[in-house]
């Protein structure tokens, strides 16, 4: 499948994967459309991908093998010390299981600098740009009720762009100055997706009933902490569980070659404050002082004293909260719209999938591509291949939720040969975690 005119809304990680998979397929022109204004690379949250899984998204050409990352092989899962019991002389808690975890863990900022760098540059990316609509061309017009999109209509004066030379007719996108027809429309735009309400309206996100406090900052803070940073080898993944919760913590690059940052993950009861009715990110450096003192608060309460200790080193404007959402996508293509990454499934962060994910979307769509003689038989080939499989992931997401925080054991009573057969219960069925195997490369 070559030519024609693609539109990815969203520049993200998954947005900048499939621009690169659509110029790598041949199309004539693709454009970004990123409504965020600049400084993508500012986003410090960190993220985690299996080594299997990493090094076929570099067979299959979405990473390069020298993208910078932090290497990971141990998940140390710890509580805090029974009454008389103690953390230990460090202050770690007690250990439950030293899990065997070959996972490299990444700067969001910098996994998406270079996954940008990998893009040819005729790739257009458009930043500060608002999508608020898209939808079919008249002939395009098989939508989730059999309709043109959001409003029904069709391109600028009632016609799409001809392609493909079949008659039939693309899509198009408002961001504000009018419509702007192209051959295709993917929407990576991430879980309130303006694309999947055209795709699918039927999909939203669903709350997981709890929340994640986030933070990030340079490592070099260690050094305040009672030991430094001693008591944390570079390669170990901490996992600190108590009841109702557990907080995540592993090393990341930093946005500067040759700099380590601390990124921790908190998850947590909903917040009596938090609205639930509308956008509900509490973004960095927004949080008050009574609410970074209920995180002080959580941390002290819950986590061994070492651990809490290294939660509240972070800066306010590195401290932010995110509720844990569910979704997916029933389908995720109609007509000549296309959804992937977050706009078509939402996963919960235990997965350790999420990166993953969007980068197996964007190749399964350049596979379809490459086979596919027309663009509907593009577009049918990728529904078959990714819908089913973000599904599987999404219900993979409220095993582990439910497993380690909302209905967690006691884990007073856990010990190695305990936390073994927990964990194995927890992927009976499934080979999710980290995300699929890609299987086909090229």
């Amino acid at each position: 499948m070559r030519g024609g005119s693609v539109a990815v809304v969203g520049g993200s990680i998954a947005g900048s994967a499939f621009a690169g998979a659509a110029a790598r397929l041949g199309a004539e022109r693709v454009v970004v459309l990123e409504r965020s204004p600049g400084h993508l690379e500012d986003r410090g949250v960190g993220l985690c991908t299996h080594n299997d899984r990493f090094d076929e998204l570099v067979r299959a050409g979405h990473l390069d093998a020298g993208t910078r990352r932090h290497r990971l092989t141990v998940r140390r899962w710890v509580t805090r010390g029974a009454a008389g019991e103690g953390d230990g002389p460090d202050g770690c808690g007690r250990l439950l299981w030293a899990q065997p975890f070959p996972f490299h863990s990444h700067h969001w900022g910098v996994l998406w600098q270079a996954l940008r760098e990998r893009m040819p540059e005729r790739v257009e990316f458009r930043l500060g740009t608002t999508v608020t609509a898209v939808g079919n061309g008249p002939d395009g017009g098989n939508g989730p009720d059999g309709g043109n999109g959001l409003d029904g209509g069709g391109g600028p004066n009632g016609a799409g762009r001809p392609i493909g030379g079949d008659g039939s007719h693309g899509a198009w996108v408002d961001a504000g100055s009018g419509r702007e027809e192209y051959d295709l429309v993917i929407g990576a735009d991430g879980y309130r997706s303006v694309v999947r309400a055209a795709v699918c309206p039927q999909a939203e996100p669903e709350y997981a009933g709890y929340v994640c406090w986030r933070g990030s900052y340079d490592a070099a803070l260690l050094a305040e902490l009672p030991g430094g940073a001693a008591p944390w080898p570079e390669e170990h993944c901490i996992t600190a569980c108590y009841p109702g919760g557990q907080t995540v913590i592993y090393r990341i690059p930093g946005v500067e070659p040759g700099r380590t940052q601390v990124n921790w993950v908190f998850y947590a009861p909903t917040p009596d404050w938090l609205r639930l009715d509308g956008p509900t990110s509490i973004p960095a450096g927004s949080l008050t002082d009574a609410r970074l003192d209920e995180l002080r608060q959580l941390a002290e309460r819950h986590l061994p004293p070492y651990w809490a200790g290294l939660v509240m080193l972070t800066p306010r404007e590195r401290t932010f909260l995110q509720p844990i959402y569910d979704l997916a996508a029933r389908r995720r293509t109609a007509g000549r719209l296309l959804i992937g990454g977050d706009a078509a499934t939402v996963v919960r962060p235990h997965n350790t999938s999420g990166a993953v994910k969007a980068m197996q979307d964007a190749h399964a769509f350049e596979l379809a591509g490459r086979d596919a003689g027309s663009w509907p038989d593009l577009l049918a080939a990728y529904d078959r291949e990714r819908t089913a499989t973000g599904r599987e992931l999404v219900d993979l997401g409220r095993t582990l939720g439910r497993a380690q925080v909302t209905a967690a054991p006691d884990w007073s009573g856990m010990d190695e040969p305990a936390m073994t057969a927990w964990w194995r219960q927890q992927l009976t069925g499934s080979g999710g975690f980290g995300g699929h195997a890609l299987g086909r490369t090229g």
